[in-house]
């Protein structure tokens, strides 16, 4: 017997949440302050996701080439955590932690101290 037949097929509840919340997502992200010319993907990444978006300010890609905005991982007791790309060291920092979604998504559209779109 091949390791996938051991594999427990996918829990159902969590695709099916996964494929709401990708879209909420993407609709929150239309509100964002910054850069609101340009189209951000959001990427299903781990029990996550992943934004990026092309650099249009030149600071991180000089190319204007797509760079990774933020990262959106869930916590156990539901709630989320938001990390900001370093693009100097190449590693996603820490930002905000045991925020709601939408707490998240706020911080993340308003974006005060440009740590998401650069």
């Amino acid at each position: 017997m091949n390791a996938a037949a051991r594999t427990a097929p996918p829990d159902p509840t969590a695709a099916q949440v996964v494929g709401f919340m990708r879209p909420f997502i993407e609709r929150a992200l239309k509100d964002r302050v910054r850069y609101r010319y340009v189209q951000p993907v959001v990427l299903h990444e781990g029990e996550g996701f992943r934004i990026e978006a092309p650099c249009c300010s030149r600071n991180v890609n000089r190319e204007g080439e797509v760079i990774d905005i933020a990262l959106l991982t869930p916590s156990p007791d539901g709630r989320w955590r938001l990390q900001a790309r370093n693009h100097a060291a190449g590693v996603w920092e820490a930002h905000a932690e045991g925020l709601s979604l939408g707490e998240a998504l706020d911080t993340l559209c308003v974006d005060a101290e440009r740590r998401f779109w650069p």
